[in-house]
């Protein structure tokens, strides 16, 4: 079973067509062709749900200028430049200079290859898509902006060109997410974290999203509000998902007791209610209260009602951790998971590091059904009640910390390597082997080095280069600390 997704995604995505005003006239249909490959784009665009704004075709700087109006009004979170035929740089000039959004350089041209034997300028004109690419990039450089992306292929049969589109609508979703996107902050850094105090603002500045601050009584206001037939739906919906099976080795688990799911469920239920009032996009949060209080038992029983959450889309990011909720979101909005991390005891015998948390998890990337054990204590907080255990799905992961510098400057971190199946602590917690060459020791100080908040966000699949390819969008920093592809 998979959680599903509480908001559906979505992007952007603009089409400007480029081509030579001086060919229309001298060859009869060509246009039209234009037009043609320009609607074929559109569609393989769009089969990657996104919405598409066809902003026309321009073929001179004066059109240019004309269309910049209404790309500026389209509110676009990534302009796709159709290279349709030849075009002059001077029409590309211009959106260089007005347009601030990324930019990727379409190249597709109808034809795997010419047909020689029958070969016209025509068909020439047809197919020379990537013909002033370089001198769209070389413009770019001068005018001091960042050399756009280039997607190079043929319309029909080119997997590797459908691939790169399909990536190209995912970060587009990722800066619609960020652009638009709310991302909530309640209660305080755990007491002594320095690597995860960051300034809301900050956020705000780098990635585009609001943070708005919330109460932690606006939480128990929805706790008291609950209805009971909502509190049972709930715990049929995590009975559904989770196996709850009896202890093993660890002393401070038990088999699910009745009243941790009761209290489970209700946290689960005002957790909703919270995330619809105030029209959040992700949550991250840390609160003790007082020992013996109702907000005591609530704040610290959002582990279970936070694991659903993440699995449908909605990042909760435990710890206060703000940076490593975007992290979070930035996963799920690749369509990877993203699952709330860090580095747990150090396998020497394998050569793996167990990697995993005691909170909000990406169920959807579960290695089969998670685990829910009631925790007579949550160690290193306050508080006892549920917990969830399961390994990530075995095969390739990726991991994400976003850091800052010393300047104050946000940072990605990433690395490449692989899940394993191999036996992991029952102990309420997630956990899973992760395998990063052949020398974990070397990874682990090779990762420390970098500067990342000590969270990280792990997600299925080996997407180091969308993940810059986000960076570059966001103009931040990205080191990849191991490729899986090139690194033993």
């Amino acid at each position: 079973m998979k959680v599903q997704r509480i908001k559906e995604l979505t992007a952007r995505i603009g089409i400007l067509s480029v081509g030579h005003h001086t060919y229309w006239a001298q060859f009869d249909g060509l246009l039209d062709e234009m037009k043609r490959k320009a609607a074929v784009l559109a569609g393989k665009v769009a089969a990657n749900g996104v919405e598409v704004i066809d902003l026309g075709l321009v073929d001179s700087a004066e059109t240019t200028w004309e269309a910049i109006p209404r790309i500026k009004a389209a509110d676009i979170d990534i302009l796709f430049i159709d290279m349709v035929t030849y075009a002059t740089s001077s029409t590309f000039g211009v959106v260089c200079r007005e347009i601030n959004v990324p930019i990727v350089l379409i190249a597709l041209q109808p034809l795997k290859a010419m047909d020689y034997a029958r070969g016209s300028t025509y068909m020439q004109l047809c197919n020379d898509d990537f013909c002033s690419v370089p001198e769209f990039t070389g413009v770019a450089i001068r005018m001091g902006r960042p050399v756009p992306a280039m997607i190079l292929g043929h319309e029909n049969g080119d997997p590797e060109a459908e691939a790169e589109l399909a990536e190209w609508c995912n970060v587009a979703k990722v800066l619609h997410s960020l652009r638009k996107g709310r991302v909530g902050l309640m209660g305080h850094v755990l007491e002594s974290m320095y690597d995860m105090h960051t300034d809301p603002a900050a956020v705000t500045a780098a990635f585009g999203c609001h943070v708005p601050l919330i109460e932690p009584h606006d939480l128990m206001r929805h706790y008291k509000a609950a209805k009971r037939e909502a509190i049972d739906a709930k715990k049929k919906t995590i009975l559904s998902f989770f196996d709850t099976p009896t202890p093993v080795s660890d002393p401070i688990t038990e088999k699910l007791k009745d009243e941790d799911l009761e209290t489970a469920a209700h946290c689960a239920v005002a957790l909703d209610g919270l995330i619809a009032e105030k029209k959040l996009d992700g949550l991250a949060y840390y609160y003790e209260a007082d020992p013996s209080s109702d907000m005591r038992m609530l704040v610290t029983n959002l582990i279970v009602g936070n694991s659903l959450l993440t699995g449908g889309g909605f990042p909760m990011c435990g710890e206060f951790d703000l940076k490593n909720c975007i992290a979070m979101l930035i996963f799920d909005r690749l369509g990877i998971g993203g699952s709330f991390a860090e580095f747990h005891p150090v396998d020497f015998e394998q050569d793996t590091v167990l990697v995993g948390h005691d909170g909000p998890h990406h169920i959807n990337i579960a290695d089969g059904r998670p685990v829910l054990r009631s925790l007579k204590k949550y160690h290193g907080k306050p508080g006892s009640g549920a917990g969830v255990e399961f390994q990530i799905k075995e095969g390739p992961i990726t991991m994400m910390s976003i850091g800052q510098t010393g300047d104050g400057k946000f940072k990605f971190i990433v690395a490449e390597g692989m899940s394993e199946r191999r036996p992991i602590p029952p102990t309420g917690n997630t956990n899973t082997h992760g395998r990063f060459g052949k020398n974990v020791r070397k990874f682990l100080c090779n990762w420390s080095a970098e500067g990342p908040t000590h969270h990280f966000a792990l997600g299925v699949g080996h997407h180091a280069r969308a993940l810059e390819r986000v960076a570059s969008c966001l103009g931040i920093e990205c080191v990849v600390v191991r490729r899986e592809s090139t690194n033993s």
